[in-house]
């Protein structure tokens, strides 16, 4: 039962809607099932299968709504969460910012579901794991990974007649290689909707030529340097700044907030190589094409040639400031150029490769100054050639600086955030003077 056609989860939230006697009622259903296989010291450690399905009632008298959830569906369970979400709404305190739910709304078809991806079964993870320990045995090294897929649906409907719903498939696989002495180390992440992109054994063999090329690193003193981040390292580094939220810049809590009030919306914010946007028929990272607040998403441009373009509005706030309400971002894209990594390691003098950035934590979210670790390979360059592995830095810098010092862009290749479980869209890209704060001993 976890995974319902349109029918089927219409059919449901039809029913529950029939229970309900307050004001304003909204219902969501979320389903998903599939399965995961988790390895370490080259061997399978645990592997399994899951399987949830979820429904949500919203009640709402005036300002006062009241949420309540169950994983029942029999009749009598379905019409006492109802009662439920209608006695909490009576004792929850008016919401100042509580807007009336909208009416029916159109929404385009998603291409977010793929047959071959939500027919993976234990054994074809299974052979996808054991090429990937393939590499690592003929080299030895010790690999450590995770491959996981899913499918789910959303469905939501309410009280005015909005209905919606989406069905999606996402496969993601991460592995992490170290040499005997653990003195080394390479990583590889990929992520798909459709798993017949997924090559497990190309990507541990990038992950294992990391750690085999980083034995005897030495160190180097930190500073500002020309570095060249690989999509992973450059994904990591980007994507505290994607909310592009217009109360945040109007309250003066965000790096698109103007000195003095107002946003930066217009501005020229960044190197005018830098244009993202959001598009939830991109074929590499297709999403959802309706958003939580019933809105329907379309290909939205944040940042055109570095000029900021657009921010998203909540419903509430756009009706307080007089605009038109715009989700936020369904998924980022950020487009890119013609170099490829090994044009840009040519192309520097003098500079870094990196392949990974981690632990990364804000330190000041009006400039959006971050801090953070490389790891799993880290490697000098000089006179257009990598000429030995270095040890691992600590940087301080914001993705704000670090795109308007940009140099040139890649092919943007679809990277996962191990930290978000998010994937993007983000080119490799070389920088010039970005800020290495000290040395680190991480591996």
């Amino acid at each position: 039962m976890p995974i319902l056609n349109k029918e089927e989860a219409q059919a449901l939230l039809k029913k529950v809607l029939a229970y309900s006697k307050a004001e304003e009622c909204e219902v969501s259903l979320n389903g998903s099932e599939g399965g995961n296989i988790r390895y370490a010291l080259n061997a399978v450690s645990t592997a399994g299968d899951i399987s949830t399905l979820g429904l949500a009632v919203t009640s709402v008298f005036g300002k006062k709504a009241g949420t309540a959830t169950i994983d029942e569906f029999d009749d009598a369970a379905l019409e006492r969460v109802v009662r439920r979400s209608e006695e909490l709404a009576q004792l929850a305190p008016p919401n100042p910012e509580y807007m009336p739910m909208l009416g029916p709304q159109t929404f385009a078809e998603a291409i977010t579901y793929n047959a071959n991806t939500a027919a993976m079964t234990p054994d074809s993870r299974a052979e996808m794991v054991a090429k990937s320990l393939s590499v690592t045995k003929e080299a030895k090294l010790t690999a450590a990974g995770f491959l996981e897929n899913s499918t789910g649906f959303s469905a939501v409907m309410n009280s005015k007649g909005l209905f919606a719903y989406d069905k999606g498939t996402d496969v993601t696989f991460s592995v992490t290689t170290r040499n005997e002495a653990g003195t080394a180390s390479g990583y590889a992440a990929r992520g798909f909707t459709d798993v017949n992109k997924l090559d497990t054994f190309s990507a541990t063999k990038v992950a294992a030529g990391k750690a085999t090329s980083s034995v005897g690193a030495k160190a180097i003193e930190p500073g500002k340097y020309t570095v060249i981040l690989e999509p992973v390292a450059a994904t990591y580094m980007l994507e505290n700044m994607f909310r592009f939220d217009a109360r945040s810049a109007e309250e003066g809590r965000s790096f698109l907030s103007k000195k003095g009030g107002g946003t930066r919306l217009g501005e020229q914010l960044m190197d005018e190589k830098v244009t993202i946007y959001s598009d939830p028929f991109n074929p590499e990272l297709p999403s959802s094409t309706w958003g939580g607040d019933g809105l329907p998403r379309e290909k939205t441009t944040w940042i055109e040639k570095g000029v900021v373009k657009n921010l998203s509005y909540s419903r509430y706030w756009a009706d307080k400031k007089g605009v038109k309400p715009q989700p936020g971002p369904s998924n980022i894209i950020m487009e890119g150029g013609t170099a490829t990594i090994e044009d840009m390691i040519k192309s520097t003098e003098k500079g870094i490769l990196v392949s990974r950035l981690w632990y990364i934590r804000m330190v000041d979210p009006q400039t959006l100054l971050l801090t953070g670790l490389t790891r799993d390979g880290l490697f000098y360059i000089e006179n257009g050639q990598i000429k030995f592995p270095i040890k691992n830095f600590r940087f301080n810098e914001s993705p704000v600086i670090m795109l308007n010092n940009v140099e040139s862009l890649g092919k943007p290749e679809r990277s996962i955030s191990v930290e978000s479980y998010r994937s993007y869209l983000i080119p490799p890209m070389k920088i010039k003077e970005f800020t290495f704060s000290s040395l680190s001993d991480a591996v």
